[in-house]
């Protein structure tokens, strides 16, 4: 168990050193097939163990900068989604004992990326495997299988790396040559659309300009100025105007400002409404404001709200996925008395659950607030409704001086090669940026720094394979989870007492186990 255990957790420090800030992707199929070789041959409960070993040495590191909230958040929230790799070992161990078991293994691994990017309570997506193949030659498989679709190839590359590592050991020259040989076909499915990249048929434009207006003070609070942020943003939109009037800028026809852009409601507070105000009128066309929007005494709206210089405030996006214990306290009552920095959050945040996009004149974009990109729900489901282009407000102050923001901007352009649309990023000091449905970032602006990108985009309404397969995939792969768990409990139980296992710690719950405990010593 031991050198099982220090395997798992080679493969997970591997596999976070896939993600920003080292962004090695490649090592992916390489940690994937360290998880393989580590929990195979094993009993659920030691199976558990081992995976728990990989997910702690993954998900702590890749999701350090959560220590700019709390370590007892990091160590929270680390700690959850870590139990989910545990979960992935044990599932493992009978998964292993089933022919093409590379199959099973990569559809239990998508079923649980899956399931964690959902629950509980809103979920956490970070660290999914497509998160990690930006600027590689797997990125363009995104607009064909979608993000789910692209993990089940690297998590499937990684398996089938395993047993033809195997199979080489333990010198089976024929299980080589098929495990090589499908290893080989899966790796040219992933990187084939690199050669034939989907191509959005754009046939409009619009000029978009998204203000990033910088957050006084030490730069990760908020609230420290949430005054000075709202004057920063109106003071950009106002120079901008300056800019179009004097024919140096063309004028956009929108412009976008970040999340939390007012940290007070724009309809309760006077100055936050008259600075909006002014900024819109000024730039004379619609602002995509970001801001937070009381809901009664005890409920909160973090939206985006179209602000026409004509008709004020119209359409609203409210974000899909409030963040627990950030922005709103599950159990609150027995929380906040266990920990009083939760009293820090007053009122609970709502979700919004909006599938249509915004009508921004005249172009019918896409919104997404935040953490909300990395969930494929609330996008996937204004493109399919027509979006045209996609927008990301968002606010990453707390995490400035952090990896979360390189994390971010990466998942968000990999969403735009997934949907083939433009992404415009406005975010209050770092990073804003415009990126390309290819991935390509066409401009974008550095952290702690006052600027107003202004792009001409393309527009395109129609949907992805990516957009429309990609859920079917995680569908699938949840089934075929639950038949390959299925068939392994019966093969248990069928040969259950049969063959007496000699390690009763790594015994394997197949009966074929004692036929193949020689071969096993080659991994332990």
């Amino acid at each position: 168990m031991l050198k099982r255990c220090l395997v798992a957790l080679v493969a997970g420090v591997l596999l976070a050193a896939a993600f920003e800030p080292v962004a090695a992707a490649y090592v992916v199929p390489v940690a994937v097939a360290g998880f393989a070789l580590a929990t195979r041959g094993l009993r659920a409960r030691s199976g558990f163990v081992v995976g728990l070993v990989f997910g702690v040495a993954f998900y702590f590191p890749h999701i350090s900068w959560m220590t700019a909230v709390g370590t007892d958040a990091w160590l929270a929230l680390a700690g959850v989604e870590s139990l989910f790799y545990g979960l992935l070992g044990a599932a493992a161990a009978y998964l292993h004992r089933l022919r093409a078991w590379p199959l099973w293994l990569a559809a239990a691994w998508v079923t649980v990326e899956v399931w964690r990017s959902g629950w509980p309570f809103s979920g956490m997506p970070w660290g999914r495997l497509s998160f990690a193949v930006a600027d590689t030659p797997v990125a363009p498989a995104l607009a064909y299988v979608g993000m789910v679709g692209v993990s089940f190839l690297l998590a499937l590359l990684g398996f089938l790396l395993a047993a033809l590592v195997l199979a080489v050991a333990r010198a089976r020259d024929r299980r080589a040559l098929v495990a090589g040989a499908a290893l080989a076909g899966v790796a040219l499915l992933s990187v084939l659309p690199a050669a034939v990249p989907f191509e959005p048929a754009t046939e409009e434009t619009a000029t978009v300009a998204a203000v990033q207006g910088d957050v006084p003070g030490p730069g990760n609070d908020i609230l420290y100025d949430f005054r000075g942020v709202t004057d920063n943003h109106v003071e950009a939109t106002v120079d901008l105007a300056e800019q179009v009037a004097a024919g140096t800028v063309e004028r956009p026809d929108f412009v976008v400002w970040p999340e939390n852009s007012t940290a007070v409601d724009p309809f309760a507070d006077a100055s936050t409404n008259a600075g909006i105000r002014r900024a819109v009128e000024a730039i004379g066309v619609p602002v995509l404001v970001g801001a937070i929007v009381d809901a009664g005494q005890t409920n909160v709206l973090n939206q985006g709200i179209v602000w026409d210089p004509v008709t004020g405030p119209g359409e609203r996006y409210t974000k899909w996925h409030p963040v627990p214990y950030g922005e709103y306290i599950p159990f609150r009552e027995f929380f906040t008395g266990q920990f009083g920095r939760l009293a820090m959050i007053p009122r609970d945040m709502m979700s919004g659950t909006r599938e249509t996009p915004l009508e921004i004149a005249g172009t019918a974009v896409g919104d997404a607030i935040c953490f909300d990109v990395a969930y494929d729900d609330g996008i996937q489901a204004q493109v399919r409704n027509g979006a045209e282009m996609l927008t990301v407000q968002t606010s990453n102050a707390t995490f400035i001086e952090t990896d979360q923001i390189e994390q971010q901007f990466a998942i968000t352009r990999l969403r735009a090669i997934e949907t083939g649309k433009t992404v415009v990023v406005a975010a209050t000091n770092g990073v804003s940026g415009i990126i390309g449905p290819d991935g390509g970032v066409v401009a974008s602006a550095a952290p702690r720094t006052q600027e107003v990108l202004v792009a001409e985009v393309g527009l395109w309404e129609g949907t992805t394979p990516g957009v429309l397969v990609g859920p079917w995939v995680g569908r699938l792969a949840a089934i075929a989870t639950g038949i390959g768990l299925l068939l392994s409990v019966l093969a248990y139980r069928r040969g259950r007492g049969t063959t007496a296992p000699r390690n009763a710690d790594e015994a394997s719950p197949d009966p074929r186990a004692a036929r193949e405990d020689e071969e096993q010593e080659s991994v332990r």
